[in-house]
């Protein structure tokens, strides 16, 4: 499950509001710059931001502020708030956002949504702010008789692949998500969900990671210090062949292991005796086989594509677990060998002694 921290943006000031009230605007950090950089820092890869003046007035205001965020810091951003047209979706995604949310349009101008869904696929979110089960807009000022459900199954109909659920009676309350809610959600479609308002704890994360949903979106728990990102964070993203519910929630948990490189190697570990069998390397596709299959895939440099192996000798390697070292750039991986690792019938790549030989002295 992704971890994203939020800042929230009301008159150029990073504030967060109880319950959707924006009388209850109170500032809880001095730049939004520099937020942002300790959020990268406890190891974030994806930001949640809020133009609150912009949902407000229907078009962005906070623009600039968050175009310079997104510009000084090593993280994927979705921002939301007033984007209201494709001119703004545009703006936004070419100035180097990642994904934009649209809100009140879902409710207002679904044809909208479908185009913005039609030119920039995944790139686009829905935002359903709800309050008791109905979808609220602009700025949470509003609300409509559409059920939640019923619009996030519009929403799945129209190709929108992620939608970001806000129970507005949680938000900014410190009380914990609205668990029911986001189950029958995420029960109700095959969207991505991301969680928004109420968690409080690393518990509020852990129920959340339960349900599988593809993401969780901290705020006032990070700000206050009720929820340590980094531990969230590391609770979240640990590799392991218990896949979450989509590949893409899958594909963005690995993205941290390829910031430095498009392979990585992987050291191949007997789980019963502790022997290295072999070092290959794995870019992102083979990784994900690995995880899928329960079985050894790599990236053959030579010959430049994925090999499973034991595919053709049939001494494949069934996996134990997978772990990663202290910088994310090396996997150690541990299996149940069948039969030798090595091409040459040895049963580890690693039979030649070059120190110390007979006669040398360790």
């Amino acid at each position: 499950m992704i971890i994203l921290p939020a800042i929230d943006l009301h008159e150029g000031q990073c504030v967060r509001l109880f319950q959707g009230d924006y009388a209850t605007a109170h500032v809880v950090a001095d730049s939004a710059l520099e937020t942002a950089k300790s959020f990268q820092e406890q190891g974030a890869r994806w930001m949640h931001m809020v133009d609150l003046d912009g949902a407000k007035s229907g078009c962005p205001q906070n623009a600039g502020l968050i175009l310079d965020v997104a510009q000084n810091v090593d993280m994927h951003i979705e921002v939301g708030g007033g984007i209201r047209d494709m001119a703004a979706v545009e703006s936004y995604l070419e100035h180097g956002i990642s994904r934009v949310i649209l809100g009140s349009a879902a409710l207002r101008d679904p044809a909208f949504v479908k185009e913005a869904v039609k030119h920039y696929g995944k790139k686009i979110a829905v935002g359903i702010d709800a309050l008791g089960g109905k979808a609220a807009a602009e700025g949470w000022t509003e609300k409509s008789q559409t059920d939640y459900i019923e619009l996030a199954r519009q929403m799945e109909a129209i190709g929108v692949e992620f939608i970001i659920c806000t129970d507005i009676q949680q938000d900014g309350m410190m009380s914990g998500p609205n668990l029911e809610m986001l189950d029958k959600l995420n029960r109700a479609v095959s969207c991505n969900i991301i969680a928004s308002g109420g968690v409080s704890s690393l518990l509020d994360i852990v129920n959340l990671y339960d349900l599988g949903l593809y993401g969780a979106i901290a705020g006032k728990s990070i700000y206050t210090g009720a929820l340590d990102l980094r531990r969230a964070i590391t609770a979240c993203q640990r590799v392991s062949g218990k896949a979450p519910k989509t590949r893409q929630a899958v594909e963005d948990e690995l993205e941290r292991y390829f910031q430095k490189s498009e392979l990585i190697p992987a050291i191949i570990q007997e789980e019963s005796t502790g022997e290295v069998l072999m070092l290959a390397y794995m870019n992102r596709e083979s990784l994900m086989k690995t995880l899928e299959t329960g079985t050894t895939w790599f990236y053959s440099r030579s010959r430049q594509a994925l090999w499973n192996k034991g595919e053709t000798s049939g001494h494949t390697q069934q996996v134990c677990s997978i772990d990663s070292d202290c910088d994310d750039d090396t996997l150690l991986i541990k299996v149940k060998q069948k039969g030798p690792a090595c091409h040459t019938g040895s049963h580890s790549c690693f039979f030649k002694k070059l120190w110390p030989k007979k006669g040398d002295t360790p």
